[in-house]
């Protein structure tokens, strides 16, 4: 997970992968919680590559409005590669039923998107998958592929900010780390077929980019959803969910969750992205919200909202960390000998000497021996005549010390008179408390019971 600390003020992103995940729809999430898809388009632009068209189309799922990415390249529409969320049979179905006439915004690098039928591609992925489009009667083979340092270079020589390239990098680190793993290949050495394709690069840099315009420095995870059964792969069946996505998880030791589904929910993109960017996994944090979005999947699939939510919101600063206090010295002396009037008296000696504070803790020492630490707490400058009082009352043969911080409260003191009987009282904020000392004079002059002649004085000086 990602190492990266949260700036001062900024944004934290909660991203509900319930009906599983990949990185078109998490891109597209980004977008439909106010990512400006201008700023996005232009930031994915200087990864210097043509003939592709970067779009997002409003669409429902399950009656839930949401944004779905859609990439061109080549003239064919890749509706991204890596949405696992569209198949009716184990492929990615990556057709429409809707004219592109209300496109948020169309991003065209090269090539024309005209908005035809699409059509159908049977993509080979990294992991093994064979994606067939059922949507459509014709097919078109998708084979492109990259090494992993070829993908690495492409980003590495881009012009991104610093943010983009850094999280772009990371999550195709984590997806060659999974695959050498899996293949018992050197990472460098580890073929990207459909993740290293040029729409898998637009939805890992265009989701990085999304994040850098909405200003989110915090990630957070929920638990990732994964289907079951086995899925179509070029050399039969494989597990679902795949072995990339498998190796992900554990890797990270991520959360997820599997349903009695056989799509493939959570693609090893999408995976990638969360295991790489998510500072944590967990429930939606404390936080103001302040937008949310919903990522589409190509497939509107009945009975659950095809989509990844995504709740942007900033949370409470919290600084474990106090501000600088007092610097105060700590005196400590182990006694087995003294009696508790020794004690006592040894207490109420350094209080005279000027301690801000001095108390006896009991302790076992060795042997059994019951004991106790006579503790002094003193200004630095105090620390040699406290010290002093402290060896000299408890007979003590050595002394320990430390530096410690107090922080005191604001405080005042005010004189009440109980039943003309002067009492002196601390008040801070909330809180009254009568000098032991002065109450206990007034109880023996009044014959009261002491606990009345405090109650009496904190309620006058509250007053």
């Amino acid at each position: 997970m990602s190492s990266q600390p949260a700036r001062a003020g900024g944004r934290t992103a909660w991203f509900h992968c319930f009906a599983g995940t990949a990185g078109d729809m998490t891109m597209a999430s980004l977008v439909h919680a106010g990512a400006d898809v201008m700023e996005v388009g232009a930031i994915v632009a200087g990864l210097g590559v043509a003939d592709y068209a970067l779009t997002f189309e409003r669409v429902q799922r399950c009656g839930l409005a949401a944004t779905q990415a859609l990439v061109v390249v080549h003239g064919h529409h890749e509706g991204s590669a890596d949405d696992g969320h569209s198949h009716d049979d184990h492929g990615h179905g990556h057709g429409h039923d809707h004219s592109h006439d209300d496109h948020d915004h169309d991003h065209d690098h090269g090539h024309e998107h005209d908005g035809h039928e699409h059509d159908g591609h049977t993509h080979d992925d990294h992991d093994g998958h064979t994606h067939d489009d059922h949507d459509h009667d014709d097919h078109h083979e998708h084979a492109e592929h990259r090494p992993y340092r070829e993908v690495r270079m492409i980003i590495e020589a881009a012009e991104l900010p610093a943010r983009v390239k850094a999280r772009a990098l990371r999550t195709f680190h984590e997806l060659a780390i999974a695959e050498g793993a899996m293949h018992s290949t050197d990472p460098d050495d580890v073929e990207f077929h459909e993740v290293g394709s040029l729409d898998a690069i637009i939805d890992i840099v265009g989701t990085c980019a999304a994040l850098e315009v909405l200003g989110i420095d915090r990630i957070v995870c929920s638990p990732i959803t994964v289907g079951q059964g086995t899925v179509k792969a070029a050399h039969g069946q494989i597990p679902n969910p795949a072995p990339a996505v498998v190796e992900l998880l554990a890797r990270h030791r991520a959360p997820s969750r599997g349903i009695a589904d056989r799509k493939e929910l959570a693609t090893p993109t999408g995976v990638a992205l969360m295991v790489a960017l998510a500072d944590e996994f967990g429930p939606l944090p404390a936080m103001t919200v302040e937008r949310v979005g919903y990522g589409a999947g190509s497939a509107d699939i009945p009975g659950r909202p095809n989509v990844v939510q995504v709740v942007i919101g900033s949370e409470p600063s919290v600084d474990l960390t106090p501000a600088p206090g007092q610097p105060a010295q700590l005196l400590e002396v182990n006694v087995d000998d003294a009696t508790g009037e020794v004690i006592a008296h040894t207490i109420t000696a350094l209080l005279t000497a000027g301690a801000h504070d001095a108390w006896a803790t009991p302790i076992v020492m060795k042997k059994g021996r019951p004991a106790h630490t006579v503790h002094a707490l003193c200004d630095p400058a105090l620390a040699a005549a406290v010290g002093a009082v402290l060896l000299r009352e408890t007979g003590s043969l050595g002394m320990r010390g430390s530096t410690v911080q107090r922080w005191p409260q604001q405080r005042d003191e005010v004189v009440v008179q109980v039943q003309g009987h002067p009492v002196r009282v601390k008040l801070a904020p909330g809180r009254a408390k009568p000098e032991h000392d002065d109450a206990a004079a007034a109880a023996a002059a009044l014959g009261l019971p002491l606990r009345e002649v405090l109650a009496q004085a904190a309620r006058l000086a509250a007053d």
